[in-house]
């Protein structure tokens, strides 16, 4: 591993928060880690009643080792800025390892990173990857050669501790695990679909649907382009 490892997180409004800070509490400890928190502007931004601020610019960062895109409910308009997209291509095009969490995948795809490559998604626009000619795993975790995906939100923390490990060894990846006691004992057996009451999933569904149309089409325009372009 080098001396420094740069980690970059390319932040949009409607972030979701857990998306990038879980996986940024594990990779900033990792041996050399520098941390990289950016956004199409810089400056700040605003998700779910929190503002970031402080935010590099993503054109001023020039290079990264870890790409790591988060997802919310922003990507779809996240999708439609094309100097965003551009600065996912190009420092996907120079780093050691590209990833997401939940729908951020989603962003990776629309910038052409996973044509014919597994990916993980948040469980609900997990279909949507084909869109982009990804291939939707079910996993929590999915790599792909040097693409890492978590799936939703939680799923960021697995990744990052998985990835730790690609990076700096097991037991460095562990020594984190404890440092942050991660020791997921949740309350409810309810966290994917298939474990949760139908109530339930109906609920969430209902909640997920009024967002549904937006990112659907946002999922087809920039599926359009990235075929024009290619």
């Amino acid at each position: 591993m080098a001396d420094t490892l740069t980690i970059v997180f390319p932040l949009y409004p409607g972030v979701t928060h857990l998306d990038f800070t879980g996986p940024h509490q594990v990779l900033s400890r990792l041996p050399g880690a520098r941390a990289i928190a950016a956004s199409a502007q810089g400056g700040s931004i605003e998700a779910d009643g929190l503002t970031f601020g402080n935010l590099a610019r993503l054109a001023d960062v020039d290079t990264c080792d870890v790409l790591s895109v988060p997802g919310g409910y922003g990507c779809a308009a996240a999708m439609g800025d094309p100097a965003y997209l551009e600065a996912i291509r190009r420092l996907a095009g120079g780093a050691r390892y590209i990833t997401s969490v939940c729908t951020g995948s989603l962003i990776l795809g629309a910038a052409g990173l996973l044509r014919g490559r597994r990916a993980a998604c948040h469980w609900a626009w997990r279909h949507m990857l084909s869109d982009f000619g990804a291939i939707p795993d079910a996993a929590r975790v999915v790599r792909d050669g040097d693409i890492f995906t978590g799936g939703g939100v939680t799923a960021g923390i697995d990744f990052a501790l998985t990835l730790a490990a690609e990076i700096a060894g097991r037991d460095v990846a562990e020594a984190i695990q404890l440092a942050i006691e991660y020791a997921p004992a949740p309350p409810f057996d309810s966290g994917r679909p298939e474990l949760a009451s139908p109530r339930v999933l109906a609920r969430v569904r209902a909640t997920m649907a009024s967002g549904e149309a937006e990112r659907r089409t946002a999922i087809e325009s920039a599926a359009r382009a990235l075929t024009a372009s290619t």
